[in-house]
């Protein structure tokens, strides 16, 4: 994906602000052995490629000045309420140095899935992104996850994906195997007749009469 930079001259708090009120975005590109670079960019353009899920997880071509480098979305700082970028961030890609990233996972076939179509549960996702280092050309826009053979009683763990050549996951914390998804079976909910006539005791039998003197 590339995208269109420009070089920025003025730094501050100031300069910043007046920047946005241009219509303007402030940004900065570093890394690769080479000077921090001050660069804005258009706002609205900005905006609407951070919607895309690829522009925070793949290789961008950046051009500035017209000369294009590769290079990483590393932060965004947004508006707290408003829907305007504050700052961004860029990582320069060195093709000869590993890279660590967070590529989306997506689930794929679970509409067909027995868990889902035979057994009615509901199943939800635990993780929706894994970290990962790789070699910038080892890099994959998403890791698929197979759950077509999906049941009630499956265990989908993290060791069950087949991972794309070159690539390694990093792991935080001491579960070094998590559960990619949670599964979960529909409630029984009892029959009405049955759960009343089963709340109700039974009446008392009657007592034969007695005779009369």
């Amino acid at each position: 994906m590339k995208f269109v930079a420009f070089e920025r001259n003025m730094q501050g708090t100031g300069a910043s602000r007046r920047l946005r009120v241009t219509g303007r975005a402030p940004g900065i590109v570093y890394g690769a052995g080479g000077q921090p670079q001050m660069i804005e960019l258009d706002h609205n353009a900005l905006w609407h490629a951070m919607q895309k899920e690829t522009f925070h997880s793949s290789i961008l071509e950046m051009e500035v000045a017209g000369q294009t480098s590769k290079v990483l979305l590393r932060d965004v700082q947004y508006h707290p309420y408003k829907q305007q970028i504050l700052h961004v961030d860029f990582q320069r890609v060195d093709d000869k140095t590993r890279i660590h990233m967070k590529v989306p996972l997506h689930f794929e076939g679970l509409e067909t899935s027995p868990a889902v179509v035979t057994e009615g549960c509901t199943v939800t996702p635990l993780l929706h992104e894994l970290d990962v280092v790789c070699m910038p050309s080892q890099l994959p826009e998403h890791i698929s996850v197979d759950l077509s053979g999906l049941t009630s009683k499956s265990v989908l763990t993290l060791q069950a994906v087949k991972l794309p050549v070159g690539i390694k996951a990093v792991i935080h914390g001491s579960n070094k195997n998590p559960s990619l998804v949670s599964i979960k079976l529909p409630e029984v909910i009892p029959d009405e007749a049955s759960a009343e006539g089963a709340e109700t005791p039974a009446a008392a039998p009657a007592k034969p009469a007695g005779k009369k003197k």
